[in-house]
């Protein structure tokens, strides 16, 4: 049965092959429903309505009330995170043995690397020539990692263990040493290879999200980790209208490599530009503070499913599975920034949408991962919790989740947006 929101979700994934295509991608979303997007070396004016910025791989968007009041100012925020674990192209990225044509490739997060094998990639992410000016840039499926055949490492087809620098260098052509990389992506990004200064470009697997199943349970996409994040919380803004508070978007770039740049949730682009927002409102410095102790966060990232073949893993009194609704994620070590305050703000809004949830803990024996929720948290002090889909393979080339549960996540933070 056709779902919409999957649909949708399907066509954001698809139109967002890396960071910089996600946040270009939630700016065009947001132009056609009458944002104003604004550059940051110009004045940003606290006026009603919607208002975005992007840096780089992120953007921040946030909705004015109609009628905002400076001695009332609050925000109510998502975080979420634009990036996938992966292989980013070297500098020099053109090699190759044996006649084979191949990419220079360094591992970006942590990816499953053999979930790399056999599949058709593209590459994707920008181009900057040499004015400083970035383009975008798409291309076909360009490239393949093959594995080796079991007939030659019996051993590795029971045990797979792969060297990331000897194994991982995909295929783009065979018999053709005259070809450069970087210039066949100049072409595609409408350049001549001598206006390329840099890039910053990514592997990406080009088959197409899909619902699957006996009775179309599951969804199977790229990047869920966390697109169906930002796709939530894009969607979420829309629907929820013109606010009671300023309603925030946060999508940062580089969470899978700890957050620590200019577009990441450790550098001060959210601060800088709450701070702006409420200046432009006509709040003062301790205005400003004091609309932060009225404000909360919800940290919306992928979390873990059960995974029925390997239940040891799992924590064995909290089972979360695929379909049971977005999980709620706690840690006693504060990898997540769940507590009792605002577990109470994400019930009522599960509540008010009507929407199931579920609880997350890791098993205390396996290590717990985290988010930008504790990052976000400290920087700024407001109230925040740690929520998001349920999936299995997490950093696999292909994610799975419940059919059901990304619509319940866009719902849910409907109603937070909305005031619940």
């Amino acid at each position: 049965m056709p779902d919409p929101y999957l649909d949708d979700l399907a066509a954001f994934v698809v139109a967002s092959p890396s960071s910089f295509h996600a946040a270009a991608t939630v700016a065009a979303r947001l132009d056609e429903a009458g944002f104003v997007g604004h550059d940051e070396r110009d004045p940003i004016e606290g006026t009603p309505g919607g208002h975005y910025v992007v840096r780089d791989g992120a953007i921040v968007a946030w909705r004015v009330p109609s009628s905002p009041d400076p001695s009332a100012l609050a925000f109510r925020m998502v975080g979420a995170h634009t990036d996938s674990p992966g292989l980013r192209l070297k500098p020099s990225p053109t090699t190759g043995a044996f006649g084979y044509q191949q990419v220079a490739v360094e591992v970006y997060g942590g990816p499953l690397p053999n979930q790399w094998l056999d599949r058709e990639l593209g590459i994707a992410g920008r181009v900057v020539s040499t004015d400083g000016t970035p383009h975008l840039v798409a291309t076909p499926p360009w490239l393949r990692v093959p594995q080796v055949a079991p007939h030659l490492d019996r051993a590795g087809a029971e045990t797979l263990k792969l060297d990331r620098q000897a194994h991982l260098k995909p295929l783009f052509a065979v018999g053709q040493p005259e070809l450069d990389l970087l210039a066949l992506i100049a072409d595609e990004a409408g350049l001549e290879p001598e206006e390329v200064a840099g890039h910053d470009l990514i592997c990406f697997p080009t088959e197409a999200p899909t619902i699957f199943g006996a009775t179309g349970d599951f969804f199977a996409s790229p990047r869920l980790d966390n697109l169906s994040s930002i796709h939530a919380g894009m969607t979420a803004l829309l629907a929820a209208g013109d606010p009671a508070e300023v309603t925030v978007l946060a999508c940062f770039d580089h969470e899978e490599v700890g957050s620590a740049s200019r577009s990441g949730a450790g550098g001060p682009l959210l601060e800088d530009i709450l701070t702006r927002i409420a200046r432009g409102i006509g709040a003062d410095d301790d205005g400003f503070r004091r609309a932060l102790a009225r404000s909360s966060c919800i940290s919306a990232d992928a979390g873990h499913a059960i995974h029925p073949n390997y239940a040891g893993l799992h924590d064995p009194d909290h089972r979360p599975v695929l379909g049971g609704g977005p999980l709620l994620k706690h840690n006693a070590n504060l990898r997540y920034t769940t507590d009792g305050a605002s577990t109470a703000l994400w019930l009522r809004a599960c509540a008010e949408a009507g929407v199931p949830t579920q609880h997350f803990v890791s098993n205390n024996s396996v290590a717990c991962g985290s988010t930008i929720g504790p990052m976000t948290a400290a920087r700024l002090g407001v109230l925040m919790c740690d929520v998001g889909l349920p999936l299995l393979s997490m950093h696999s080339t292909r994610e799975m989740a419940g059919a059901a549960d990304p619509g319940r996540l866009a719902a849910a933070l409907t109603a937070y947006y909305a005031g619940a």
